[in-house]
C-alpha cells in the first residue's frame, strides 16, 4: 500500500463511519435474535471505560496514533494496512469527541457492547499489526 492508497482506505473508513453514524442517530432497529441497529451515547472508551474523560481520550487518541506512525517505520503492506484502518477508525471517533462530546454507537450483538463502524477498523488494525509483530516481523 502506498501513500495514496493509505489515505483513500482511511478516508473510506471516515465517511462510512460518520454516515452510518448519521443514519443510525436516534433509531432502533431489530434485525435478528442476535443483531439490532440501537442508537447508543457513549461517553468513554471501549465498553465504556474512562466515562466522561473527554479531553484524556482526545489526548490518547492522538497519541496512540503517532506512536504507531513512528513506530512503524515500515513499509509493509499488511502494517500500513493496520495504521489506515487505525487512522480512519480514530478520526472516525475524534470527530464525534470533537462535535458532540461523545462518540455515537449503534451496532448491537447483545452479547458484547454496542460499537460502531470506526470501532471495527480500530479493532482490525490492531489485529493485523499483532499478527504482523507475532507471525511476520522476525522474517
Amino acid at each position: 500500500m502506498n501513500k495514496l492508497g493509505f489515505l483513500i482506505v482511511s478516508i473510506l473508513i471516515i465517511i462510512s463511519d460518520q454516515i452510518s453514524k448519521f443514519y443510525f442517530t436516534n433509531k432502533n432497529v431489530i434485525i435478528t435474535k442476535f443483531l439490532s441497529f440501537r442508537y447508543a451515547e457513549n461517553t468513554g472508551a471501549a465498553f465504556s471505560i474512562l466515562q466522561n474523560q473527554r479531553l484524556f481520550l482526545i489526548l490518547i487518541s492522538i497519541i496512540v496514533f503517532f506512536v504507531f506512525l513512528y513506530y512503524f517505520k515500515k513499509t509493509d503492506k499488511l502494517v500500513l494496512t493496520g495504521i489506515s484502518f487505525l487512522f480512519g477508525g480514530i478520526v472516525g471517533n475524534l470527530i464525534d469527541r470533537l462535535y458532540f462530546g461523545y462518540v455515537r454507537d449503534f451496532i448491537d450483538f447483545k452479547i458484547w457492547p454496542v460499537f460502531n463502524v470506526a470501532d471495527s477498523f480500530n479493532t482490525l488494525g490492531v489485529i493485523l499489526i499483532v499478527y504482523y509483530l507475532i507471525y511476520l516481523e522476525k522474517n
